[in-house]
C-alpha cells in the first residue's frame, strides 16, 4: 500500500490492487493545492468542513463514505464510528467520523478532526491499528498530548500526524494550529520522514514510530 498526504487531513491511499481512496479532500488552502481532477475509487469524508469535504477534486466512478456505517469496494473494506469534533458531544463543532480502513492486511485509522479522547466502545470498534493518521494540531482538534492518548489507546504500529501548522499555511496555520513538534516531543518515539509512504504488512515494523510526510 502506498500513502500519500496533500497536507491538512487529505491522504491518498493506494492498494497492491490499485484500488484508491482519497480521504478528507480539500481545493486550495492557502499554499495547499490537491491535484485535480484526481481519478479514485473510493472518496472518504470524515466530516462536513470545507477543509475535508471537496470532493469534487476527485473524478471517476467512486464509492463515497460519509456516513459512521460500513463500506466495501473490491480489496478494500471500511468502517465509519461515530465521534465528535469536540468535548461536547458535538455541541461546538458537530460530528466527526472515524475511518478504519483494512487495505492489503492491513487496518489504517484516519481520525478526522476528532475533538476528545475516546471511550472505551469506540476503542473495542476501532480496534488495534497499523498506521494511525491523527491530528495534532490541536485548538479546534485534539493537541499533542491527547494525539498521544489516541495513538496509546488504539495500539498504534505507526502514526502520522496531520492536522498542524506548516510552512504552507503561512501566518494563519500559526494562530490555528500547532507545529508538528510538540507532538514529536510528547511521543518520545522514533521519527522518520518520507514523501511517500509503502509500507505493508512484512515492512511495517521498520516503519514503527511516528512517520512525518513531506505534502505533495
Amino acid at each position: 500500500m502506498k500513502i500519500k498526504w496533500f497536507g491538512q487531513s487529505a491522504f491518498l491511499l493506494t492498494s497492491d490492487a490499485g484500488t484508491r481512496i482519497l480521504i478528507d479532500p480539500y481545493d486550495r488552502l492557502l499554499r495547499y493545492k490537491m491535484p485535480k481532477p484526481i481519478e479514485v475509487d473510493m472518496v472518504a469524508v470524515t466530516h462536513n468542513h470545507g477543509d475535508h469535504n471537496k470532493i469534487h477534486v476527485a473524478s471517476g466512478n467512486y464509492l463515497l463514505a460519509n456516513e459512521p456505517k460500513e463500506y466495501n469496494h473490491e480489496d478494500v473494506s471500511v468502517k465509519g464510528i461515530k465521534t465528535y469534533h469536540d468535548k461536547a458531544n458535538g455541541k461546538k463543532r458537530g460530528d466527526n467520523i472515524i475511518f478504519r480502513f483494512d487495505v492489503d492486511g492491513l487496518k489504517v485509522c484516519h481520525c478526522g478532526d476528532l475533538g476528545h479522547i475516546l471511550t472505551e466502545e469506540q476503542v473495542k470498534d476501532i480496534g488495534k491499528v497499523d498506521v494511525l493518521m491523527v491530528p495534532v494540531g490541536g485548538r479546534t482538534t485534539i493537541n499533542a498530548v491527547e494525539a498521544t492518548q489516541i495513538m496509546h489507546q488504539l495500539e498504534a504500529t505507526v502514526t502520522i500526524p496531520m492536522h498542524y501548522s506548516t510552512k504552507a499555511l503561512g501566518i494563519l496555520g500559526k494562530i490555528l494550529f500547532d507545529k508538528v513538534d510538540k507532538f514529536i516531543q510528547a511521543t518520545g518515539q522514533r521519527i522518520t520522514e518520507v514523501a511517500m509512504l509503502d509500507v505493508n504488512s512484512e515492512s511495517l515494523q521498520q516503519y514503527s514510530g511516528v512517520i512525518t510526510m513531506k505534502y505533495l
